[in-house]
């Protein structure tokens, strides 16, 4: 967790030099094309790292011919990624165009990073999450020295992001390979093809979810301008890092997950799980709920970013949502119901994609958080009745009343807030 808040913090770092040196046409750019890279790192990956984990964790012989195959796979839908950038920035005519594909070369770099599965199975996350932030650091680095070097259009910034991320999964590759187990004697090679076969359900899925938490961008670029865009895209990096818990957390107990699914542990592990995560979502997100002028505000006033505190209030309640849903679908990867992860996601994109198209042209960029909140309730619904359906009822017995901490939480935030609100004004 300090690993991850040290990487969030070096993001919002980033945002706030970049929110006061470019201009508000200019930062709404800049987070458009964060926003399309963190779809295309879902491309990428297409749920090859869950498989591999799923494959290996029980069996770690099996790893090093596993890796191969997967590599292969990232290795080709990173290629389409680069030519996907390509063909959008000539189309777009977008200003630095030579910029942005250079950036869109290090998911290649993906296929390196694979290698981290040996430390993902045993939870083992120290080394991984130090040369996280060591990458973080360096793309924070990079970006203070384009700054201080006079750089004014915000694609070479992008690169200096991409270049801390290119270092990073180098740096885990080098980290991680020692402590690869030996093949199996005689092992067989694994075939990308049925690793990609079984990992499309679970890579759609993720692609689902990446693409209706950043899809808003295309409604509200083009209906309310670049610079609203960049505003509200600094409410869903607000939102992003509220949610960095919720998220960590489900991604490193999918292997543990695996195992309790094995073993018909399933429901009330998750649970010992998400209920807490809940109680301290319900906290944060309650508390920021109270405060959205003042914490929008550090970033400039001239810009006006306060006046996204509306999108924000929505948008911490979607990220309340994000504590229950984020560990729930993890819990169906575990249990290997791909389809069931695949059709949430899938519905809870067509839900996004009609909540933005009905509620962007009315609301503005409070329709669009508005939407995302909706498309995160119907994945905590979704996944949660596919769970009671399947005989993983994600409670604790007994102790069912633990889910009412997310609430009670968040109505403690919120009068926390409402105590610093009279601190402030005081």
């Amino acid at each position: 967790m300090l690993g991850r808040l040290w990487g969030s913090t070096c993001t919002l770092v980033t945002l706030y030099v970049l929110s006061r040196h470019l201009d508000t046409s200019q930062f709404g750019r800049f987070t458009f094309y964060l926003a399309l890279f963190l779809i295309l790192d879902s491309f990428v990956d297409l749920g090859t790292g869950q498989v591999t984990v799923r494959w290996t964790a029980p069996d770690p012989g099996r790893l090093r011919p596993v890796l191969t195959a997967a590599r292969r796979v990232r290795m080709a839908t990173a290629s389409l990624g680069l030519v996907a950038v390509g063909l959008l920035t000539w189309g777009l005519d977008e200003e630095g165009a030579g910029w942005i594909l250079l950036a869109a070369l290090y998911p290649l770099t993906h296929t390196l990073e694979l290698t981290t599965t040996v430390l993902k199975n045993h939870i083992s996350w120290a080394r991984v999450v130090l040369v996280r932030a060591i990458a973080a650091t360096s793309s924070l680095t990079l970006v203070l020295c384009a700054v201080a070097g006079g750089v004014s259009s915000p694609a070479p910034f992008l690169l200096a992001v991409a270049g801390g991320s290119t270092l990073g999964n180098v740096i885990l590759h080098l980290v991680s390979r020692g402590y690869l187990p030996p093949a199996k004697p005689h092992s067989k090679p694994e075939s990308a093809l049925r690793l990609l076969r079984e990992a499309i359900p679970i890579g759609l899925a993720g692609l689902c979810q990446q693409t209706y938490f950043w899809i808003d961008n295309a409604f509200v670029r083009p209906i309310c301008g670049q610079e609203e865009l960049g505003r509200y895209n600094l409410a869903v990096r607000l939102m992003s890092f509220g949610i960095m818990a919720a998220v960590y957390a489900a991604m490193a107990s999918l292997p543990w997950l695996t195992r309790e699914h094995n073993a018909g542990r399933l429901g009330p592990a998750v649970a010992r799980l998400a209920a807490p995560m809940f109680l301290i979502g319900g906290l944060a997100t309650g508390t920021v709920w109270g405060l959205p002028e003042p914490i929008l505000g550090l970033f400039g006033e001239g810009a006006s970013f306060t006046s996204a505190a509306p999108a924000l209030r929505w948008l911490m309640l979607g990220g309340l949502a994000v504590y229950a849903g984020a560990p729930l679908l993890t819990a169906l990867v575990a249990s290997g119901s791909s389809t069931a992860v695949l059709r949430i996601a899938a519905i809870g994109l067509f839900i996004n994609l009609l909540g933005n198209s009905l509620l962007v042209p009315r609301m503005g960029i409070e329709g669009a958080a508005l939407a995302t909140l909706v498309t995160e309730a119907w994945v905590v619904l979704g996944a949660a009745a596919t769970l009671v359906k399947m005989g993983a009822r994600p409670t604790v017995p007994g102790k069912a009343w633990l889910w009412l901490g997310g609430p009670l939480g968040f109505a403690l935030g919120y009068g926390l807030s409402l105590w610093a609100r009279s601190v402030l004004s005081g």
